[in-house]
């Protein structure tokens, strides 16, 4: 899937966001009074890496700059309200977005989904992958995808542009790993629509690392799904 470069000026970005009502904060997961979410800056680590997925009909989630030209975001990202995939070249990463600002931008040319994934039928949550190709490099940090199966209890950080707070880089950043099995991952973080495709982030040895793909959370508690690293990291080694 080949697209023409073309760079949209942020405003008009910034205001092609999907038009959906917010969902009450007391039914949001791990909201209300006990929100753990807390507003991040992105010019600190491991937030450098994170930008906004974006496309020209309205789609929005999280993404993270794996390599200079890659981007690791939910596969389920990329439907259009059709049920069929966007075009590629509709596709924006916004990188380190922050209220109208980014510190750097690229069209996508081309992505791959997680086998498996198939539209029109539910797909498993470890299909539940993409990985994007931009246009050019971007200059900023990157971050390593982990490889193997994550160990259960392991301290996250789990950040997005949520649908509560689209404009900023909202993060859990007291969570955990609850377990790994068939190529996901369950942990405890708290998230809303637009933290789909963001990291799960764990700092081991002094270094982030991703060790999951946002896909799906539970409306009542604190309690998501992630697709696991093996699909991502098999691409990635494949560049």
């Amino acid at each position: 899937m080949k697209g023409a470069a073309l760079s949209l000026a942020l405003a008009v970005m910034a205001g092609s966001a999907m038009a959906q009502k917010p969902l009450p904060r007391s039914e949001l997961p791990g909201l209300g009074e006990n929100d753990p979410r807390r507003p991040v800056e992105v010019s600190r680590a491991p937030w450098t890496s994170l930008g906004r997925v974006q496309t020209e009909v309205g789609g929005r989630c999280t993404g993270t700059l794996v390599a200079p030209r890659l981007v690791l975001t939910a596969a389920h990202c990329l439907v259009a309200r059709t049920g069929k995939f966007v075009q590629p070249a509709s596709v924006h990463f916004l990188l380190g977005y922050d209220r109208g600002r980014a510190a750097a931008q690229a069209r996508v040319v081309d992505f791959r989904v997680g086998e498996g994934f198939v539209l029109g039928v539910p797909s498993p949550v470890s299909a539940d992958w993409a990985v994007l190709l931009l246009e050019a490099p971007l200059r900023a940090p990157v971050l390593p995808v982990w490889a193997g199966r994550p160990p259960e209890r392991t301290p996250l950080v789990l950040g997005g542009y949520q649908q509560d707070m689209p404009e900023r880089l909202l993060a859990d950043t007291g969570c955990r790993i609850i377990g790994a099995a068939n190529g996901a991952v369950t942990h405890d973080c708290a998230g809303t629509r637009g933290a789909s495709g963001a990291p799960l982030l764990a700092e081991i040895g002094g270094r982030w690392q991703v060790m999951g793909v946002a896909s799906r959370v539970r409306r009542d508690i604190a309690l998501g799904e992630a697709a696991g690293t093996e699909g991502p990291r098999r691409v990635l080694q494949g560049q």
